[in-house]
């Protein structure tokens, strides 16, 4: 069993930058891949990131590659997700999992095996 709790979020402008913060607790942290999720209002939810177990690796949707960077601190059980040149469409909520196959680049929901309870990120026009 892992728990994950994302923290982070709030109201940011357009064009500004957020980092958000996911702590795991539980079992071997470091032997997850971790990745970050985002569900808007009435849509479903979309990958953004991962990042291999060893933090060597990581994967972006399009719609963030070269804006976002998934990073992690297995000394810290922290796996973080910097969010620069924020647009309004990048408003959600923010979730973190963690993937017990450790290093697949995988970015269906289904795959993962824990979440986090989410973290709103509200980007102003």
């Amino acid at each position: 069993q892992v728990q994950l709790v994302e923290s982070g979020g709030g109201l940011v402008q357009a064009g500004g930058s957020l980092r958000l913060f996911c702590v795991g607790s539980g079992r071997a942290f470091s032997n997850y891949a971790m990745g970050w999720f985002r569900q808007a209002p009435g849509k479903e939810r979309e990958f953004v990131a991962v990042i291999n177990w060893h933090g060597s690796d990581t994967y972006y949707a399009d719609s963030v590659k070269g804006r976002f960077t998934v990073s992690r601190d297995d000394n810290k059980n922290t796996v973080y997700l910097r969010m620069n040149s924020l647009k309004p469409e990048d408003t959600a909520v923010y979730y973190c999992a963690a993937d017990y196959l450790p290093s697949t680049m995988r970015i269906m929901t289904s795959d993962y095996d824990y979440w986090g309870q989410g973290t709103r990120v509200t980007v102003s026009s």
